[in-house]
């Protein structure tokens, strides 16, 4: 995968009075199925699975994953065989009306699905033991793709023109993109972070990561957890596409983008703020999100 790639920023023109201003990178720009923080958090790990001489890339994931679709493209393109633990038995069958199952199949990926309880168990020594005695000697990436590698990635999403930013906002599902940003940012910027999931035990996932403290997590834009939406989330995506011409993912980036519409109106940024949101790809979840949102006979994502 190409080194060292830069995403443009583009602004996003609020009507306000509060003298804040917005923008945009488009890190799902990056590449068509390899977008965002994926991008980021495989390169070096690919690298390094390359240096090992591995011959198969291993991981985990959900339904409709992200890090699968991407785990099984990359490793596609860069001549790895791929193995995708996939949470959710019932899924066996399914693989072919599942369009990031499908995908994944398409790239080669080997699937091994296994029940929720048994998938809990995927930092287990014992659990790696037997997937190495079914599958053979892989490279092991974790569910999500957040390790040291992945976070030396995502912290070139950050360059030297981001510095003139006082607040960096991204969205956080195992915390790796934003261990990163904090790494590469200024102590007098702020970087926050919106968890698509419920709790606050990501906090100390990122404290083993992150090497400033110049970070906070907004937890209150998660809309029921992860894999969670409301209509007025739908209605809040679609409207943004409209205005702004940029799709946002039901998962993360829209809930993020959320938030920070939400947040400038309850004045939580100072005036004449500048705020700078990562986009992080994810787009490729519209489509299983739609089947889902079909069947509830609720409005549809554009994309």
């Amino acid at each position: 995968m190409q080194a060292n790639k830069t995403s443009r920023i583009q602004e996003i023109l609020l009507s306000n009075d509060k003298d804040i201003s917005l923008f945009i990178k488009r890190e799902d720009e990056l590449h068509p199925f390899i977008s965002g923080n994926k991008y980021r958090k495989l390169k070096y790990n690919l690298i390094e699975a390359k240096n090992q001489e591995k011959n198969t890339i291993l991981s985990f994931g959900g339904a409709f994953s992200n890090h699968i679709a991407a785990i099984a493209y990359a490793s596609e393109i860069n001549g790895f065989n791929s193995v995708g633990v996939i949470r959710g038995e019932e899924l066996v069958d399914k693989i072919e009306s599942n369009p990031t199952l499908k995908f994944a199949k398409s790239c080669g990926m080997k699937f091994f699905f296994v029940s929720r309880e048994t998938y809990r168990n995927k930092n287990d020594q014992s659990f790696i033991k037997e997937l190495q005695n079914r599958f053979g000697d892989f490279y092991l990436v974790p569910e999500g793709g957040t390790n040291e590698l992945a976070i030396k990635g995502c912290e070139e999403i950050l360059k030297q023109e981001d510095r003139n930013f006082n607040f960096i906002c991204t969205s956080v599902g195992t915390g790796g993109t934003i261990s990163g940003l904090v790494n590469a940012s200024d102590t007098n910027q702020k970087i926050l972070g919106f968890p698509a999931l419920k709790g606050d035990f990501l906090k100390e996932d990122i404290r083993k990561f992150a090497n400033q403290k110049n970070w906070e997590l907004i937890t209150d834009y998660h809309f029921g957890g992860y894999g969670k939406i409301k209509p007025e989330l739908i209605t809040f995506i679609n409207s943004f596409k409209d205005k702004f011409g940029i799709p946002l993912d039901p998962i993360y980036t829209g809930k993020m983008m959320y938030g920070i519409f939400d947040l400038i109106g309850k004045d939580f940024f100072p005036k004449n703020s500048r705020i700078l949101a990562i986009h992080t790809g994810g787009l490729q979840g519209i489509k299983g999100m739609n089947i889902r949102l079909k069947q509830k006979n609720l409005p549809l994502i554009k994309v």
